[in-house]
C-alpha cells in the first residue's frame, strides 16, 4: 500500500487527500470528473457513498496510478479492479519480451528497468560494463543498499555510490531532487525514499523542498569522471501507456544516451567484443 494511504481512513478522507495532493479545489475536480461540486463535497464528508463507477471516474480524473485506484476502490468497500502479477508469471510474457527488446536494442548504451520506487529490476549488459570502469559494483551495491535491494536513486546520491564521480553533481542532483518531489505527489512512497536520501551527508537543506524556479535546460546531462575517464550521458524514460496491471503500470525503462562523441566512442568500445543476450533478470 502507498505510504500514507493506509493511514488516512475511509473513502472520503482518502479522496480529499488525493485531491489536495493534486492541488485541486473541489470545483476543479468537479469539472474534471463531471461530478457536481455538491456531490463531491458529500463524498468527501461521508454524507454520500460512491458507486464503483464513481470511484473509477474520480480516480481517472485524478490520474491515479493503478495501485492507488485499487486503494480508493477498497476504501469504498469494492474489490480492486486492477490485478497485480509477478513479472515472471506466464501472463506477463509479452511485458518481459517488450522489456528485453528495449534493453537489448539499446546496446551498446546502458538501459535499466526500475519500479516506481526506482528499485532496479533488471538492466542490459552495457550497464555492468560501464560500471566496471568505476570499481567493484557488487561492493558498491552492498554499501549503498545494505538491504539487498539495489536502488538507482540511492546509487546516484550515496557518497559510496556514483556521487563522488558525478562532476556536475550540484546541478544534476538539484534537478533530480525536484523531479523526485513531483513524483512523490503521485507516489507517496517515494517521499520516504526522498527522506532517506536527504539524510545522506552534505545534502543541502534547501533540497528538502521543491524549487519551481529552477531553470530547466532542454536535457539534463550527467557528467561522470574518474581519473582520465570522462563520460557525459542523458536519459529518456519509457513506460507502458496502456497497462492494465499494477506491475506493468509501475515499470519504467531508463535509457542512457551519450551526450558527446567521446562518450559514444567509449561506450561502443566497451561493447565492441560483447555479445548481446537476454537482459539479466528477465
Amino acid at each position: 500500500m502507498s505510504a500514507l494511504a493506509g493511514d488516512i481512513g475511509g473513502f472520503g478522507p482518502l479522496l480529499r487527500h488525493w485531491r489536495k495532493r493534486r492541488r485541486l479545489s473541489q470545483l476543479d475536480l468537479s469539472l474534471d470528473s463531471e461530478v457536481s461540486q455538491r456531490h463531491l463535497s458529500f463524498l468527501e464528508s461521508g454524507r454520500a457513498r460512491p458507486s464503483r463507477q464513481m470511484v473509477l471516474q474520480l480516480s481517472a480524473a485524478l490520474d491515479l496510478p493503478l495501485r492507488d485506484r485499487n486503494h480508493l476502490l477498497t476504501s469504498a468497500g469494492f474489490n480492486a479492479a486492477f490485478s497485480w502479477r509477478g513479472l515472471s508469471q506466464d501472463e506477463m510474457k509479452p511485458v518481459r519480451q517488450a522489456l528485453e527488446l528495449l534493453l537489448n536494442h539499446h546496446e551498446p548504451y546502458p538501459a535499466v528497468v526500475v519500479d516506481r520506487n526506482w528499485t532496479l529490476v533488471t538492466a542490459n549488459a552495457a550497464l555492468p560494463r560501464l560500471f566496471t570502469l568505476l570499481g567493484d559494483m557488487a561492493q558498491v551495491w552492498r554499501q549503498v543498499c545494505p538491504d539487498g535491494r539495489p536502488n538507482v536513486l540511492k546509487l546516484s546520491f550515496h557518497p559510496a555510490g556514483l556521487r563522488p564521480y558525478i562532476e556536475n553533481f550540484d546541478e544534476f542532483a538539484a534537478h533530480v531532487i525536484n523531479r523526485t518531489h513531483r513524483e512523490a505527489i503521485a507516489h507517496p512512497a517515494i517521499a520516504e525514499l526522498l527522506d532517506e536520501i536527504m539524510g545522506y551527508p552534505d545534502m543541502p537543506a534547501r533540497w528538502r523542498f521543491p524549487d519551481y524556479g529552477v531553470d530547466a535546460s532542454p536535457l539534463l546531462t550527467m557528467r561522470l569522471r574518474k581519473g582520465d575517464l570522462r563520460l557525459a550521458m542523458f536519459s529518456t524514460i519509457t513506460t507502458f501507456g496502456t497497462a492494465q496491471d499494477v506491475t506493468a503500470d509501475e515499470l519504467r525503462v531508463e535509457s542512457f544516451f551519450p551526450a558527446d562523441d567521446h562518450s559514444a566512442r567509449v561506450m561502443r568500445e566497451l561493447g565492441g567484443s560483447a555479445t548481446t543476450g537476454s537482459a539479466p533478470g528477465l
